[in-house]
């Protein structure tokens, strides 16, 4: 299975997962990742030999940006698209040619919390303005919607009373890397 990474920050899932994939805990090759912007991903893969490109989208024709990201996951031989805090939407042609190849995970218990805006910290935010007792992260396939496809997998954190979005956020970020591990190391063994 070769999976192929988009980034906007430090990518720590994709750091998890590419760690597991060379240990041979998932079986699975990293294959490329792509940035929207210089970032601590683009470092970490340079750093440790993944193929790996800038594709910007900030002011960027939309429609080349979807054409050339296409074209590097095809020459990659990508068959899975791994979203590790990537901070827009993927353009039709991709959505399209990975339809079902494509996960992503959220911050929160989806399908609460969130959606269009719904990212990092605002997200903790919003958790603790709701005053609900748990909190998480999802595994979900990506479609054309935000936060919107199948749920995959799922992991719970509590909230505590008196809890701040920084706390809430601390304890959802330590369990996003292994639950992300798990579900592509399912997902491969199913895929034999």
């Amino acid at each position: 299975m070769r999976l192929a990474f988009f980034a906007s920050g430090s990518g720590s899932s994709m750091r998890a997962i590419v760690a597991a994939c060379r240990t041979g805990e998932i079986a699975a090759t990293p294959a490329l990742l792509i940035a929207n912007r210089p970032c601590k991903a683009l470092e970490f893969a340079a750093a440790n030999g993944l193929e790996h490109l800038i594709i910007p989208t900030v002011g960027a024709d939309g429609e080349a940006a979807d054409e050339r990201a296409l074209t590097a996951l095809n020459a990659a031989g990508a068959e899975w698209v791994i979203l590790s805090g990537y901070l827009r939407k993927l353009g039709p042609k991709v959505l399209e040619a990975f339809s079902g190849r494509i996960l992503n995970i959220h911050p929160a218990l989806l399908p609460d919390f969130g959606g269009e805006g719904m990212y990092g910290r605002k997200v903790h935010e919003a958790v603790v303005a709701a005053e609900v007792i748990e909190s998480g992260a999802t595994v979900h396939v990506v479609d054309g919607e935000y936060d919107h496809g199948e749920i995959v997998a799922q992991e719970r954190v509590p909230v505590y009373p008196g809890d701040t979005a920084e706390a809430v956020e601390t304890r959802v970020m330590a369990i996003e890397p292994a639950l992300f591990v798990r579900t592509l190391k399912a997902l491969a063994a199913a895929k034999g």
